[in-house]
């Protein structure tokens, strides 16, 4: 456990250029969108909501580059609030 979270902190610690994190950023905010507003019906649990939208915004961070790792850290806030309101 302790050498995730020591990897997890390594890869937050290298500098990334504002282009590049604010891509990210948008890549995660679009595919939370998606899942939750766009493509999400409102009768499924709220678990299926998370679900869908952590995947999504995962697999589109991690094509931008983004550790597998720090993708799932960066989109769980944002997914939780979005499926919250449903």
């Amino acid at each position: 456990m302790n050498n995730q979270f020591d990897e997890l902190s390594k890869s937050m610690a290298q500098s990334v250029t504002r282009r590049s994190a604010l891509k990210r950023f948008s890549v995660g905010l679009a595919g939370m969108v998606l899942a939750c507003f766009g493509l999400a019906n409102k009768a499924e649990a709220k678990g299926a909501c998370f679900n869908k939208c952590i995947h999504r915004c995962v697999d589109g961070l991690v094509a931008q580059g983004t550790p597998k790792d720090q993708a799932t850290f960066m989109c769980q806030g944002p997914c939780a609030l979005a499926c919250l309101r449903i």
